[in-house]
C-alpha cells in the first residue's frame, strides 16, 4: 500500500538514552511502584536523577502520555493516568479451537503431500535436477547490461504491464522463432516468475474443479500438484521411451487439458516424434482441450539442432507454451514467459496483474539487452557446450564404477538422466538414497513422479534422477564412486 495507516499522534518509543528513561518509567508503572494518580518528577529533576538531558526526558513523557501511561497539561504536574488506561485487563488464556476455516482451494493446499526438500551440507555431491553451476553464470555481461539499465533515466517509478517489458517481449518472439521454431506475436507473450507462476495460472484459468487433465506418467510433481491444487483431476497416461503414449488418449474421457514435456519428457527423456505431436494435437482439437507444453530445457539437445517445440505446428490455438530462463542463466531470477493463443492474452494479463502486478522490470530490461545484442545465445551455446562435457563424464562414471547392469536413459538432451538399477525394486529407492546421503550424496529417487509412486504396476527396476548441470567432472566422478558404495553397503546389508 502507498499509505500508512499510522494515526497521526502516534510515536515510536524514544531511542537511546531515551529509551532508557521510557522504558524506567514504563516498568514502575506496570509493577504498581507508581500507581495510579501518582505525581511523576518534573522533568528537570528526572533528567538530573538519570543523567540524561531535559529535552530526553520531555520526549520520553510526550510518548508516554500519547500511549495513555500518564496524564500531562500545562502547568500542572504529570501523573500516571487511571487503572483502566495504565494497566489493561489481562488477556484470558487462550481456549483450544479448531483450526481456522480455509476456502476449498486452501484445503485441497493443505492436502498436498510433496517429498520433504534434503538441504546438501558442504561437501556434499548433489545430483539435484534443476540447478546450474555458478561458474556458468555471465556475470560479467549481466553486470555490463544491469549497471546500463540501472543508469537509464526514467520520469518515475511507476508499476509496469502485467504483461512485462514491451522490449523483453519483442526481444523473446526474434528468439523463440530461432531457437524453438515458435510462431507468435510479442502480444502473445506474457512474462511470469518462472514456469511454475505460468503453470499456477494455467491451473487456475483453465481447469474447474473436477476437470481431468492429461498427464505424463512419470510426470513433473510440481506441475501434476499445482493442477490438483486447482481441483483438477489427474488423468495419468502412461510414457514410453519416445514420450507420452498418445494412442493411450481415451476419447471416452474427455479431459479439460494435457500437460506436456515432447521436446524432453521429463523424467525419462523422450522426444516426442511428430506422427505422436500431429495426433495430440488431433485430440485437443476434437475435445477442445487445452495443451500445456512446458518447454523446460529444449535449448539443451546434443549432437543436433533442438527439436521444434510442439507449439510451432498448432494450427488451431489449442498450445500454451512454457519456456524458462532458469536453465540456461539461473533458476533464483524467477523468470519465465508463455506464449499464448490470442483469445486467452487478455485473461491472462488480468490473472498475472492480480497475481503480483509484474515481473521485476530492471532484469527483464537486462534480458532484453543480453538477447538483443547476441550475448545471451551466444552463452546458451557456450554453456551446451559445457554440460555436454558433463553428460559424458556422468557416463563415463557410471560405466566405471556401477555394475554392468545399470544403465542410463534420456541422454539426448537436457541437463539430466535417469539411471536405472534393475536388480533393485522401486522400493529400495528410499534405502538407496539415504545411504547416499550418509555418504554425503545427494540422489533423487525416481517413484514419487509416478502416478502410484513406488506401487506402479508396470515392471520396472529402481531408478533415480541424476541432475549434472551444477558439477564439474571430478564431483561427477566422486558422486558416482561413493554411490556405488551405498549399493553395495545396501546389498550386503
Amino acid at each position: 500500500m502507498d499509505q500508512s495507516n499510522t494515526p497521526p499522534d502516534h510515536r515510536s518509543p524514544p531511542d537511546g538514552a531515551g529509551r532508557r528513561v521510557y522504558e524506567h518509567l514504563r516498568t514502575q508503572i506496570a509493577d504498581g511502584t507508581l500507581g495510579p494518580g501518582a505525581a511523576l518528577p518534573s522533568t528537570r529533576a528526572l533528567a538530573a536523577d538519570m543523567g540524561v538531558s531535559r529535552t530526553t526526558v520531555t520526549t520520553a513523557y510526550e510518548q508516554l502520555s500519547a500511549e495513555g501511561f500518564i496524564v500531562t497539561s500545562g502547568g500542572r504536574v504529570a501523573c500516571v493516568a487511571s487503572p483502566l488506561a495504565a494497566h489493561p485487563a489481562p488477556r484470558p488464556a487462550r481456549r483450544a479451537r479448531k483450526a481456522p476455516p480455509l476456502s476449498e482451494f486452501g484445503r485441497r493446499v493443505a492436502a498436498i503431500e510433496m517429498p520433504a526438500a534434503v538441504p546438501a551440507d558442504a561437501g556434499h555431491v548433489d545430483f539435484l535436477y534443476g540447478a546450474v553451476a555458478f561458474r556458468d553464470f555471465p556475470v560479467l555481461a549481466w553486470r555490463r547490461a544491469y549497471q546500463a539499465q540501472l543508469l537509464r533515466h526514467q520520469e518515475r517509478l511507476c508499476y509496469a504491464p502485467p504483461e512485462g517489458d514491451a522490449d523483453l517481449r519483442r526481444a523473446l518472439r526474434g528468439y523463440l522463432a530461432r531457437a524453438r521454431g515458435l510462431r507468435c506475436d510479442a502480444e502473445q507473450i506474457v512474462v511470469v516468475h518462472g514456469s511454475q507462476q505460468a503453470i499456477d495460472l494455467c491451473a487456475r484459468l483453465l481447469l474447474d474443479p473436477g476437470d481431468r487433465f492429461v498427464f505424463e506418467d512419470p510426470g513433473y510433481l510440481m506441475a501434476r500438484r499445482s493442477f490438483e491444487a486447482a481441483g483438477g483431476r489427474a488423468v495419468p497416461v502412461p510414457v514410453d521411451a519416445h514420450g507420452l503414449v498418445t494412442s493411450a488418449l481415451a476419447d471416452d474421457r474427455p479431459a479439460r487439458l494435457a500437460y506436456v514435456t515432447p521436446s524432453h519428457q521429463f523424467p525419462l527423456g523422450g522426444v516426442l516424434p511428430i506422427a505422436r505431436r500431429r495426433e495430440l494435437l488431433q485430440w485437443a482439437t476434437r475435445h477442445e482441450a487445452w495443451v500445456v507444453e512446458d518447454d523446460y530445457d529444449g535449448e539443451f539437445r546434443y549432437g543436433q539442432r533442438p527439436v521444434d517445440a510442439l507449439q510451432s505446428i498448432d494450427q488451431d490455438g489449442r498450445v500454451l507454451y512454457v519456456g524458462t530462463f532458469s536453465k540456461a542463466l539461473s533458476p533464483q531470477l524467477r523468470l519465465g514467459y508463455l506464449v499464448l493463443p490470442a483469445d486467452l492474452v487478455p485473461v491472462f494479463r488480468q490473472a498475472k496483474r492480480l497475481a503480483d502486478r509484474h515481473a521485476p522490470l530492471l532484469e527483464q530490461r537486462v534480458l532484453a539487452a543480453l538477447i538483443d545484442s547476441g550475448a545471451y545465445e551466444r552463452h546458451v551455446r557456450r554453456v551446451r557446450r559445457e554440460n555436454e562435457r558433463r553428460r559424458a563424464a556422468l557416463l563415463e562414471a557410471v560405466a566405471r564404477h556401477l555394475p554392468a547392469q545399470a544403465h542410463v536413459g534420456g541422454t539426448a538432451a537436457g541437463l539430466h538422466v535417469v539411471l536405472w538399477l534393475p536388480w533393485l525394486a522401486p522400493a529400495d529407492e528410499p534405502a538407496i538414497a539415504a545411504g547416499a546421503r550418509r555418504k554425503k550424496v545427494g540422489l533423487h529417487p525416481l517413484s514419487p513422479l509416478f502416478a502410484h509412486g513406488d506401487a506402479d504396476p508396470r515392471p520396472r527396476g529402481a531408478g533415480f534422477i541424476l541432475g549434472y548441470a551444477s558439477l564439474d567432472a571430478d564431483a561427477i566422478d566422486r558422486g558416482v564412486r561413493l554411490l556405488a558404495a551405498a549399493i553395495r553397503a545396501h546389498a550386503s546389508g
